[in-house]
């Protein structure tokens, strides 16, 4: 799934491969997906895009947006995103493809689940969208130790784990279950560690690991358990992941654990995190 590390490194290689081209074609929806979201109808996106020049590609979070002349494109979390050139074969299944008029491709297919959404300019109301925009980017100077500890301090959020602290309710659009994993290693907090059970030491280790794992996933262009827009695994070695799990732990040679939890997958070190 697509977070903050990976929809930075999308962004930036859109802005290298597509910027300026012209749309010529658009084919939504084409694979029928159970849990591939539109915006209205997406047999309207070939009418709403078609001739548009694609501008600039940013990141909110966990999602990428393409500007398109008066309308922007939109991508999920949840979708794969990539980049053909006109001698490239391309994909029978997808949920969207955008053909330039130099025959090259972007072509968007949703893997668990994921929005393609295309509109114009304030057509589109979508809370994940608003909450990305709005809030800070742990990236940036205003994600600074002040704002962290308004997070933290929240009503009610005491009584919560570190892995639903940092994960859910959007408190910090971009950080998901996945560069979780690493941030709370680093960070050496388990992630079913209830935030009540903080010290300073503790808030002051996850928020310094928070801004510094993040940096390093982004640096190295996303992590090595996703795919950037060529098809291309990311270059941050994942610590806590698939790819770790069952092995030793490179600081203390515990075992590295995965367990279900909170529906999802978590990763952790009994020597290194404990709750």
């Amino acid at each position: 799934m697509i977070e903050l590390p990976e929809a930075i490194t999308v962004s930036k290689q859109l802005n290298d491969s597509i910027y300026g081209k012209r749309i010529m074609n658009v084919i939504a929806a084409h694979s029928p997906h159970k849990f591939a979201w539109y915006h209205g109808d997406p047999q309207k996106y070939h009418d709403l895009l078609a001739g548009k020049t694609i501008g600039k590609a940013e990141s909110f979070g966990s999602m990428v947006r393409i500007k398109a002349g008066d309308a922007f494109i939109l991508f999920g979390e949840g979708v794969g995103i990539r980049f053909f050139k006109e001698e490239e074969k391309k994909p029978q299944k997808h949920q969207l493809l955008i053909e330039f008029d130099d025959f090259s491709a972007l072509i968007a297919s949703v893997q668990m689940y994921g929005g393609l959404w295309c509109f114009k300019e304030g057509d589109l109301e979508n809370y994940y969208y608003s909450v990305a925009k709005e809030k800070p980017s742990p990236l940036s100077d205003i994600f600074d130790r002040t704002y962290f500890e308004s997070i933290i301090s929240a009503p009610g959020n005491e009584k919560l784990s570190a892995k639903a602290l940092l994960a859910t309710e959007q408190r910090i659009p971009g950080l998901g279950n996945g560069v979780l994993q690493d941030i709370l290693y680093n960070a050496r907090i388990h992630p079913k560690r209830k935030v009540s059970t903080f010290t300073e030491t503790d808030i002051d280790n996850l928020y310094n690991s928070i801004k510094s794992t993040l940096a390093q996933m982004t640096f190295e262009g996303g992590r090595d358990t996703e795919r950037d827009l060529y098809g291309s695994f990311g270059g941050y070695k994942t610590k806590l992941s698939k790819n770790t799990a069952g092995k030793n732990c490179e600081i203390c040679g515990s075992i590295i654990r995965k367990e279900t939890y909170m529906g999802g997958s978590i990763y952790y070190c009994d020597g290194c995190q404990k709750i």
